[in-house]
């Protein structure tokens, strides 16, 4: 399999773009449901099982939620047009590029286990 000698810069955003995805799956996590102040709800029970789906009621994001997922998403977009964009890319071809952009997103995965 070729290894690819990736320059510093590239690897240095394609690392910054998992860290802040990471960041940004954290926080959402912790979110209301919903962006926008929503009644609760509860479904049907299920025939089978007797289970029954429901939410309750969210308040929406506060306005500095809002704030930090705009953040958050301008970061990311970013960071991956940087990565996407970046002049190496015209280096390669065909195959050689897919499979260079595949170890790209592992690379620093190879580093963590060398550690």
């Amino acid at each position: 399999m070729t290894r690819y000698d990736f320059p510093q810069d590239l690897c240095d955003a394609q690392l910054a773009l998992h860290r802040t995805q990471a960041e940004y799956e954290q926080y959402a996590k912790a979110l209301p449901w919903s962006a926008e102040p929503l009644a609760g709800w509860e479904g049907d029970k299920q025939l089978h099982s007797g289970y029954r789906t429901s939410k309750s009621d969210s308040p929406g994001y506060t306005e500095e939620q809002r704030q930090q997922i705009a953040a958050c998403r301008a970061r990311l977009l970013e960071l991956g047009t940087q990565v996407l964009t970046h002049p190496f890319w015209q280096t390669l071809e065909g195959k050689d590029l897919f499979v260079a952009r595949m170890q790209l997103k592992h690379v620093h995965d190879e580093d963590e286990v060398a550690a």
